[in-house]
C-alpha cells in the first residue's frame, strides 16, 4: 500500500450505511444456515432441553411442521438427530437399522409435508443408539473397534438414503468410512446422494449439551478421544480433509465452529471445496447465557458469529439459532 493519510481515509467508505453496504466483503442470508432439530417419540410432542434453552425435541409431526417452517424461511436444509429411547438402545446398536426407527420415520414425514422442497441431512454415528453412548461398537477393553463399526455405518446410511435422505453426514471418525458409505450408495442406486464428512470432529468439551438433547450423556462410558481429533492438532485435520475428499466426500465440515475458524481457513484454502462449520451445543448455550446474563444483545451476537463463519470461509452453517437468524435476515 502506498497511499497514507490524509489521501486514504479508511473510514471514509464507513461513514454512511449506504457505503458500508456497498462495501462490504461477506453477506449471510438464510440459505447458509442449516436448522439441527432432534426427533423423538410420541405425537404432538415437544420437550425443551435444559440445557439448550428455546431448543427442543420434537415428535415426527412436530419435526414435519418445522420442516414446512424451514421451507418457508428460505432455509435450504434441516439435520436431523433422534433421541432414541433407552429400551431400543443396545451394545451394537441395532435400532440404527431398523427401517421404522425414529430418523427413518421423520424422514419420510418431512418428504411427504415438503417434497423435495427442502434438504434432508442425516447424522451417521452410532451413538444414539448404542447402551454405552460410543459412536461405534466396543471391544471387551472398551475400545471403539473400526472396521466392524464402518461395516454397521454403511447399513446405517443405506437405511437413511431408502427413506429418503438427501445428504449422509457421517459423523462417527472411523478410518475409511467415507468409501465404504460411497461405494454402497452407487452400489444401491442412491448416486445423487451426497456426504458431507464430518472430516475435522475434535475431541471438543462444547457438545455437552447436544448429548443431553440426544440422551447420551449419561450413558457414555469414557470418552472419544481415540477416534475424534486432538484441539491441538491442525495438520491432522487437513490430512483428515483430504483423505475424506479422496474417498468421495463432496462437502467437509469443521466441528465444532467458533473455536476452529482456523482450521475453516486452512481447508477452504488448502482444498478450495465445499466447507461447513457446526456451531455446537456448548456454543449455542453460551450466547444464551450471555443474553440471560445481560452481557450480550441476542440478535447482535446471533449475526456477529454467522458473519464471522462466512467471512472465514464457510458455505453454509449448521445452528441451532437457524430459524431465528433467518427471520433477522429476511426482516
Amino acid at each position: 500500500m502506498t497511499a497514507s493519510y490524509p489521501n486514504l481515509r479508511m473510514r471514509r467508505t464507513r461513514a454512511a450505511a449506504w457505503s458500508r453496504a456497498l462495501h462490504r466483503e461477506n453477506v449471510v442470508t438464510p440459505a447458509d444456515l442449516i436448522w439441527p432439530l432432534f426427533v423423538t417419540e410420541g405425537k404432538a410432542v415437544e420437550e425443551p432441553i435444559a440445557t439448550l434453552p428455546g431448543v427442543s425435541r420434537w415428535s415426527v409431526d412436530g419435526i414435519a411442521a418445522r420442516a414446512k417452517e424451514a421451507a418457508a424461511l428460505g432455509i435450504p436444509c434441516i439435520a436431523l438427530f433422534p433421541n432414541t429411547p433407552a429400551g431400543k438402545r443396545s451394545d451394537d446398536g441395532a435400532e440404527a437399522l431398523n427401517p421404522d426407527n425414529l430418523m427413518c420415520r421423520a424422514i419420510r414425514a418431512i418428504r411427504d409435508a415438503c417434497g423435495d422442497g427442502i434438504g434432508v441431512l442425516t447424522d451417521v454415528a452410532l451413538d444414539p443408539y448404542t447402551a454405552h453412548g460410543q459412536d461405534g461398537l466396543v471391544d471387551d477393553a472398551g475400545y471403539v473397534v473400526n472396521d466392524d463399526t464402518v461395516a454397521m455405518l454403511v447399513d446405517q446410511a443405506l437405511n437413511q438414503a431408502a427413506a429418503g435422505a438427501d445428504i449422509i453426514a457421517p459423523s462417527d471418525m472411523m478410518d475409511g468410512r467415507v468409501r465404504a458409505i460411497r461405494m454402497a450408495l452407487e452400489m444401491n442406486g442412491h448416486t445423487n446422494v451426497q456426504i458431507m464428512s464430518y472430516a475435522a470432529k475434535y475431541a471438543s468439551a462444547f457438545y455437552g449439551p447436544f448429548r443431553d438433547a440426544v440422551g447420551s450423556r449419561g450413558l457414555l462410558k469414557g470418552d472419544k478421544k481415540t477416534y475424534q481429533m486432538d484441539p491441538a492438532n491442525g495438520e491432522e485435520a487437513l490430512r483428515e480433509v483430504a483423505l475424506d475428499l479422496a474417498e468421495g466426500a463432496d462437502s467437509v465440515m469443521v466441528k465444532p465452529g467458533l473455536p476452529y475458524l482456523d482450521i475453516v481457513r486452512r481447508v477452504k484454502e488448502r482444498f478450495e471445496v465445499p466447507v461447513f462449520a457446526y456451531q455446537v451445543s456448548g456454543e449455542y448455550a453460551m450466547i444464551e447465557a450471555a443474553v440471560a446474563a445481560g452481557a450480550g444483545e441476542r440478535d447482535a451476537l446471533v449475526l456477529e458469529t454467522l458473519m464471522a463463519f462466512k467471512r472465514a470461509g464457510c458455505c453454509g452453517v449448521l445452528t441451532y439459532h437457524a430459524a431465528y437468524a433467518a427471520r433477522l435476515l429476511v426482516g
